[in-house]
């Protein structure tokens, strides 16, 4: 490599006079009187001339049998000392590969170098940054020996490098950023959706409660006895009541119930009343249920269950036993629990098989459903005998249609004479909407608990006359007729009744004391005071016994005095 820089042909030359403080090399322009022009044929140093052998000194002869180019002697090269620029900067001396020293270096177009330090020439210094340095030396800036310097940050430039990955870099910025952006907006809409879903749930709940609190079902807030429960009270619900009376055409006697729907709970129930309920009539007489059944008719009885009851019945349903075996057939059988085998009514001989078998889940026909409705067993109070009245009657409701037009036609084709008050149409969409209640489970049975002397009190009744009926109990004074219980123990369960008819018509309360467990050959009437006495003597001649059959004794619970039914006792005689 020369010590100088060529830009062209004919232009300016150049040299290296050392390295600036980046390390970047620093060239200065060559006066023109330095430069030499080159002349092919001058003869100067070793010059090649072609025209050898005419004598000029300093030239060879060409010799082609010569091989190799022509030898140079560069001699010993005296040592140069350092150049420095304006700035006391040392400038390293021209690089001189073949170690001239400064003479005239070889020149392939035959310029000789002027030989000898050129003086410097400042304004003619030209940076070349494009100019790398000499062969074997670092990029870096060269020092003189014990020369340190001391860089500074603001020396440097530094140059943004573009990256080819930018444009994939902001697109996965942006997308990162909108899937960020994304889950935050979910995380949003569902923050929105669950608190619509809480208020959904508040407004269902707090709906939810004020319905059941409408509709009487809260627990805590419920009366005794209702559906569910109801904050109105027992008095101010709404009831439609009606009384059926069964009576036994073949065997004589008679059933009484209540049916009630209470339209405020959704209730159905069926009441049963005891033929024992005391009672009064017309003229202020006390009497039973059984003896006003007979006696008074339809009418008078339910007007005399509203003043002992406090109820408001709206009509009177008499079904005989033929038209209850016509609507079991009619609703296609009934289904039941029977609690005691029956037998045929119309078996000729004993010990046949039973009509209705005692179980779960009996299938019964027109025929059996009235046998086992008015069965009473010996021995049995007349409430047994009232409870299966009563299954009955559920059964049949549960297989009537719940549609009031369909029912209506059943009432009709039963072809039964109704009471005045009480319309088929009326009837029928009546035992529709107790069949709806009935066949949701929202129907029971409710026996009117009855004390001995017939008589309700509070505790008693407070169950059925306030909570089922919303009714007041107003049974009969005390005073107003002596009370005889009367008990069977003569063999005979008819006795009991005709005792019954007897004595209510003679103006006493008759109180029903059951069947004993065995038989008796002698009447006995009994009292337990002094002032009962006479009492016992009239109940005594009203019955056809003797007075020898009054005695002082035990008395029953509500009872003024107790008869005690012998087989000497002859209804006929009374």
């Amino acid at each position: 490599m020369n010590d100088r820089y060529d830009a062209g042909y004919g232009s300016d030359q150049y040299e290296l006079v050392g390295y600036d403080e980046y390390g970047q090399p620093v060239y200065r322009q060559i006066p023109a009187q330095q430069q030499q022009t080159y002349d092919p044929y001058a003869g100067q140093g070793y010059g090649y001339d072609p025209y050898a052998g005419d004598g000029r000194q300093g030239t060879q002869p060409y010799d082609p049998g010569r091989q190799g180019p022509p030898s140079y002697d560069t001699g010993q090269q005296a040592p140069v000392p350092p150049v420095h620029d304006t700035g006391q900067q040392p400038v390293t001396p021209a690089y001189d590969p073949y170690g001239t020293g400064g003479q005239a270096a070889y020149d392939p177009y035959g310029q000789a170098a002027t030989s000898g330090r050129q003086p410097r020439v400042a304004e003619q210094t030209a940076h070349i940054p494009q100019q790398a340095g000499p062969v074997g030396e670092t990029a870096g800036p060269r020092q003189a020996p014990g020369d340190e310097r001391d860089y500074h940050t603001e020396q440097f430039a530094f140059v943004e490098v573009p990256d080819g990955d930018s444009e994939d870099v902001i697109d996965w910025l942006n997308f990162t950023e909108n899937r960020t952006e994304r889950r935050e907006e979910a995380k949003r809409r569902a923050r929105s959706r669950t608190i619509a879903l809480v208020v959904v749930l508040a407004l269902v709940a707090v709906g939810g409660a004020g319905y059941l609190w409408y509709a009487g079902k809260l627990p805590g807030l419920s009366s005794a006895g209702s559906k569910g429960g109801t904050t109105t009270s027992a008095a101010a619900q709404k009831r439609d009541v009606v009384v059926v009376h069964l009576h036994n055409t073949s065997g004589g006697g008679t059933s009484t119930a209540l049916l009630v729907d209470n339209t405020t709970t959704k209730q159905g129930t069926t009441v049963l009343l005891p033929n024992s309920l005391a009672m009064t009539d017309d003229d202020g007489t006390t009497t039973t249920l059984a003896k006003s059944v007979g006696d008074d008719g339809s009418s008078g009885t339910r007007d005399q269950l509203d003043t002992v009851l406090g109820t408001n019945i709206e009509g009177t349903w008499r079904l005989d036993t033929p038209y209850l075996q016509n609507l079991v057939e009619l609703v296609g059988n009934i289904d039941i629990d029977t609690n005691a085998d029956v037998p045929d009514p119309d078996a000729k001989k004993k010990g046949e098989a039973s009509l209705v078998h005692k179980g779960k889940g009996q299938t019964l026909s027109g025929k059996a459903a009235v046998a086992y409705a008015t069965y009473r067993a010996s021995g049995e109070a007349q409430n047994a005998q009232l409870e299966r009245f009563g299954q009955v009657m559920q059964g049949v409701l549960r297989k009537m249609s719940s549609d009031s037009s369909a029912a209506t036609v059943t009432v009709q084709t039963l072809a039964q004479i109704l009471d005045p008050s009480l319309t088929d149409k009326d009837l029928g969409t009546f035992l529709a909407k107790l069949a709806d209640l009935a066949k949701g489970g929202d129907y029971k049975t409710a026996l009117l608990p009855v004390q001995s002397d017939g008589t309700l009190s509070a505790q008693t009744s407070s169950s059925v006359v306030k909570d089922i009926l919303g009714g007041t109990a107003k049974s009969p004074s005390a005073d107003a007729a002596v009370r005889v219980s009367v008990q069977n123990a003569s063999g005979a369960k008819d006795n009991t009744d005709k005792a019954r008819v007897v004595l209510v018509n003679g103006g006493y309360t008759f109180l029903e004391g059951g069947t004993a467990s065995g038989t008796q050959a002698t009447s006995k009437v009994l009292y337990s005071g002094a002032a009962d006495k006479e009492n016992a003597t009239e109940v005594a001649k009203t019955l056809g016994l003797g007075t020898g059959a009054v005695a002082k004794g035990t008395v029953g619970s509500g009872a003024d005095v107790s008869v005690v039914l012998g087989q000497d006792y002859k209804p006929s005689s009374s």
